[in-house]
């Protein structure tokens, strides 16, 4: 009996989009290839209001951002976490031999701007990386007010984590003052994992040029390079399929949805989970900073969070336990890429069933 998905990915996929994925094989040097690729990285540049370049990898979030920190770190880097994942990215840093500090705050609390101007005015830093929305405590960072602190430091570049936001929530990368923006493709974008995209400035190009030891298959300057060289063809063979399943996807959110309909949807599909959990729990993050993809509960009433998930998959539905050390303190809805109004209705009116709770 299939599942249907309402963890933080991977994420329930339309039965269009998975078809997608079995188009027949094209030549990954042919002038085909490069004209997908090239459609894909323009409407890319629609969705995140940019004119940087779009870099595409086949590998998961993480590869990009443990590229964007090794590549564009000169002196030291500053990395802001609010969770499992912002710490991801120190130690992504560490394990790379670049240079890094860890700025952690507790959990279910945002960073705030007046933490990174304190940082940045140090001078110890050539970086920033922040975790937009964070998918262990449904926070997400003010990363647009971020953006302006570092925007008051010339030589900083700006590194974000939107891997389970963006194609979700709005985010305007050029406004906002943002370098490399990363995401990946089995969150809010609506397709299996397996590839990863981000956004790469001009300012990126300039600091990635003055580092040295790159790496090689993540060198993002390497991959900026080639692309434009070869037309947007890249250096080692890219998952095709899943090339062909995104442009579809991305033709569908741009021309048939509408971004701004898909954006109102993931508000409406938050405010509708928010709500139940304070009817029945308690929402885990700070209010004024929630994320519109993923919601964590305060297991308030110490149900066994197991226990409800195995009722659920009987019914057909899956949702996620508490992350890490919230494991059973809390429990987690998503509620991103295709899910509709209805979809959602359906799980919670299945879980206060299940729990015997009020509509």
């Amino acid at each position: 009996m299939h599942k249907k998905l309402f963890i933080p990915g991977p994420v329930e996929v339309r039965k269009d989009v998975l078809e997608k994925m079995a188009t027949p094989m094209i030549g990954h040097r042919s002038a085909d290839a490069s004209f997908l690729q090239r459609r894909i990285s323009d409407n890319l540049r629609k969705i995140f209001y940019t004119q940087s370049e779009i870099l595409l990898s086949t590998s998961s979030g993480s590869g990009l951002m443990e590229g964007a920190i090794r590549c564009c770190t000169a002196k030291k880097a500053a990395v802001f976490s609010v969770g499992a994942f912002g710490k991801r990215w120190y130690e992504m840093a560490l394990n790379n031999n670049v240079k890094a500090d860890l700025f952690e705050v507790p959990m279910g609390e945002a960073v705030t701007p007046e933490m990174v101007d304190k940082a940045l005015s140090t001078g110890e830093y050539d970086l920033v990386a922040v975790t937009h929305n964070e998918t262990s405590t449904g926070v997400m960072n003010p990363i647009k007010e971020i953006g302006k602190v570092v925007s008051k430091y010339d030589d900083i570049i700006f590194i974000v984590d939107a891997v389970s936001s963006a194609v979700g929530t709005k985010i305007e990368v050029d406004e906002w003052g943002i370098d490399i923006l990363i995401t990946s493709t089995q969150k809010a974008i609506g397709l299996p994992p397996g590839m990863s995209i981000c956004t790469f400035s001009n300012k990126a190009k300039e600091r990635a040029e003055k580092v040295p030891n790159r790496g090689f298959y993540l060198d993002l300057l390497a991959l900026y390079k080639y692309i434009q060289k070869k037309d947007y063809q890249y250096p080692s063979t890219p998952s095709l399929s899943h090339m062909f399943a995104l442009d579809y996807q991305l033709d569908y959110i741009l021309n048939k949805e509408g971004i701004e309909n898909r954006y109102a949807r993931h508000i409406e599909l938050a405010k509708m989970v928010r709500a139940w959990a304070k009817k029945h729990f308690e929402l885990f993050a700070d209010e004024k900073h929630l994320s519109n993809t993923v919601t964590a509960i305060k297991n308030t009433r110490a149900i066994e969070v197991g226990a409800l998930n195995k009722e659920l998959a009987a019914r057909g539905f899956a949702i996620s336990n508490g992350y890490g050390t919230l494991k059973d303190k809390t429990f987690r809805i998503a509620h991103m890429a295709d899910c509709t109004i209805e979809d959602m209705k359906d799980l919670l009116k299945n879980i206060n069933e299940i729990l015997k709770l009020e509509d």
